[in-house]
């Protein structure tokens, strides 16, 4: 009979058997992660060991014309936390109240993953130097929050140049797509508006990296590689700072004067001032506006939407390349050339204006805006009185002639097309013809043909054509410029490190016009006879310098009129041209006007004043 150990035997061999097959996987695993996945477990312990850090590189700087500065940098601080301080409701709390931010917008930030999974997230920007203080003397109570310096956009003429300077932002995903934005990182500042947009290749620098060694609690010990970022180029922009500062008065005082006539809804314009002879944009203003600083380290949702809505006027619009305005009578200049150019009309040519047209019949009669009629006019007091029914007989005849010979020769000057002005959100306007109208009403064929009503509405600068501020002012320049149209632009320069140019902007001919000199020099001498005896000659009495222009009052359906004005000066010698526009604001030469001739006294080096004027025409 066996004994007791005997028994237990075989239950010995089979436990020393699992236990030597337990320590043969145990060694076969020590093995394998020794041998075979050594050099990944290294890597990853490297990868807790070592921290790359990416370096800003700053954005090159804004500058005007003369060098003065309009975009810089300044240094800031930023507050960052590791992203699993997203699970910490404690510390959330805490950040949440010392950083006046919400918990779940700190979440948002803290979840994103633009970062690599161990970098940092920036949770606040542009932070107070106070914070940052508690932030030290407190550092217990915020486990793993760290602050660094950043550089942020600083604008030191605050708000000036708004709309052609633009912001910047975070890069969206969106546009990480974009093959320009090819190689950006995923949490590149860059250019969002305007010339901050448009320039983003030549601001935005070059990232730089440091790679750091880290304790356990991921402390940093000493850097142990690093390559410098480098700065990206200044540009110097066209764009005159003392004239920009008086463009956007000029608009204020408009609004005012607007205000004063009992136009109240008038809330919103827009002003260009350019070079005749290069395109040069000298200034650029848009009503109302917005601070650029608004964007620093992101816009708060509540700000947005007041940036957005329908009562804040949309102010991140820059009205002067992004609206589309019925040009009204500053149109008549070029009804006024075509009719000259095809033989609709002459220099001298006589009118009878009673204050209505019945051209198309009776039923279908027009009035003039001088209900009482200028009596016997020439084609030259038309342009100077701005009388309709001038402009409805020469309308009436491109008509009858069947073909589009006016909406072709508006087309040459520019207008419907974009200007190809080196700003971002230029719109195109509208010259309406058949196809268009037929397009347009493609759900109405009642609504589809074109009647004579189409081409004699056009013809005062009302119905479906649209134009810009910009295309107003360029297409004058025209005029101004012997039929040369040049193309404008807001880029000067791009400047190297040492400050010197790389890169310098040649003026370009956009459009040359089929226009004679004969017919400009009949428009010219009738734009002048404009301010000097006809609507706009309240505003610029006294002025020292000739100025030719015309004025315009829009009918906008169910809005009050839309004042307009654009000239340029000298007459004799035109250097500069001005356009503005100014929203419900009643009279051109009343309103508008006067805005333009602060303009042009800061461009031609003479007396700005604001003046009061009267004006009662379209």
């Amino acid at each position: 009979m066996p004994t007791f150990r005997q028994r237990l035997k075989p239950r010995f061999a089979v436990f020393g058997g699992l236990v030597l097959a337990l320590l043969s996987v145990l060694a076969l695993r020590l093995w394998s992660m020794q041998v075979l996945s050594g050099p990944v477990f290294a890597a990853q312990a490297e990868r807790n060991r070592v921290r790359e850090v990416t370096l800003v590189a700053p954005r090159g700087r804004i500058l005007d014309r003369h060098g003065r500065e309009l975009v810089t940098n300044r240094p800031t601080y930023a507050v960052l936390a590791p992203s699993q301080a997203a699970e910490n409701e404690d510390l959330l709390l805490r950040l949440s109240t010392l950083l006046d931010t919400s918990v779940p917008e700190l979440k948002e930030r803290l979840r994103s993953r633009k970062e690599a999974a161990l970098a940092p997230r920036v949770i606040a920007l542009d932070v107070p130097l106070a914070t940052v203080a508690y932030l030290s003397e407190h550092s217990a109570e915020f486990p793993g929050v760290e602050v660094d310096v950043r550089a942020v956009r600083e604008y030191p003429n605050k708000a000036l140049a708004a709309h052609v300077l633009g912001y910047t932002g975070e890069i969206s995903q969106r546009e990480l797509a974009q093959p320009e934005f090819a190689g950006y990182d995923p949490t590149e500042i860059v250019g969002k508006a305007g010339a901050e947009r448009a320039f983003e290749k030549a601001l935005q620098g070059d990232r730089g990296r440091r790679v750091i060694e880290v304790d356990a609690a991921g402390r940093p010990q000493r850097i142990i590689q690093q390559v410098d970022p480098v700065p990206g180029r200044d540009v110097r922009l066209t764009i005159d700072s003392r004239v920009q500062r008086v463009a956007e008065k000029a608009l204020k005082d408009a609004l005012k004067d607007a205000h004063r006539e009992e136009y109240y809804r008038a809330k919103a314009g827009a002003l260009v001032a350019l070079d005749v002879t290069n395109g040069e944009v000298l200034a650029m203003a848009s009503l109302p506006t917005y601070s650029p600083s608004l964007f620093l380290g992101g816009i708060s949702e509540k700000q947005w939407r007041s940036l957005t809505s329908t009562s804040s006027e949309y102010p991140l619009t820059n009205r002067a390349i992004m609206a589309q305005y019925p040009p009204a009578s500053t149109f008549k200049a070029f009804t006024g050339l075509a009719g000259l150019t095809y033989g609709f009309t002459r220099q001298w040519a006589v009118y009878d204006c009673q204050g209505r047209w019945t051209g198309m019949g009776e039923q279908w009669k027009k009035h003039c805006w001088n209900r009482a009629g200028h009596g016997m006019v020439s084609f030259m007091d038309g342009i100077e009185e701005s009388c309709d029914v001038v402009f409805y007989e020469i309308g009436h005849l491109f008509y009858k002639d069947r073909g589009e010979k006016l909406q072709s020769f508006a087309r040459g000057f520019g207008y419907g097309k974009p200007t190809g002005i080196d700003l971002p959100g230029e719109v195109d306007g509208r010259v309406p013809d058949k196809a268009w109208k037929k397009a347009w009403n493609e759900d109405y064929p009642e609504y589809q043909n074109w009647n004579p009503g189409d081409t004699v509405n056009m013809a005062i600068g009302q119905g479906d054509l649209l134009a810009t501020p910009l295309q107003v002012a360029a297409t004058y320049a025209g005029i101004a410029n012997e039929g040369r149209v040049m193309r404008p632009h807001v880029l000067r320069q791009v400047l190297g490190s040492d400050g010197t140019p790389v890169l310098t902007v040649k003026p370009e001919v956009a459009l040359r016009p089929k226009v004679s000199r004969t017919n400009l020099e009949i428009m010219q001498d009738a734009l002048l006879n404009v301010t000097r005896s006809g609507t706009a000659k309240g505003a610029f009495r006294t002025f020292p310098v000739p100025v030719a222009g015309k004025t315009g009052t829009a009918q906008v359906a169910g809005k009050d009129d839309y004042a307009w004005f654009v000239g340029y000066a000298p007459a004799d010698e035109p250097r500069y041209v001005v356009a503005v526009v100014i929203e419900q604001g009643g009279h051109g030469g009343s309103v508008a006007a006067p805005a333009a001739r602060q303009v042009l006294a800061a461009l031609l080096g003479e007396k700005v004043e604001h003046v009061n004027a009267t004006d009662q025409s379209r």
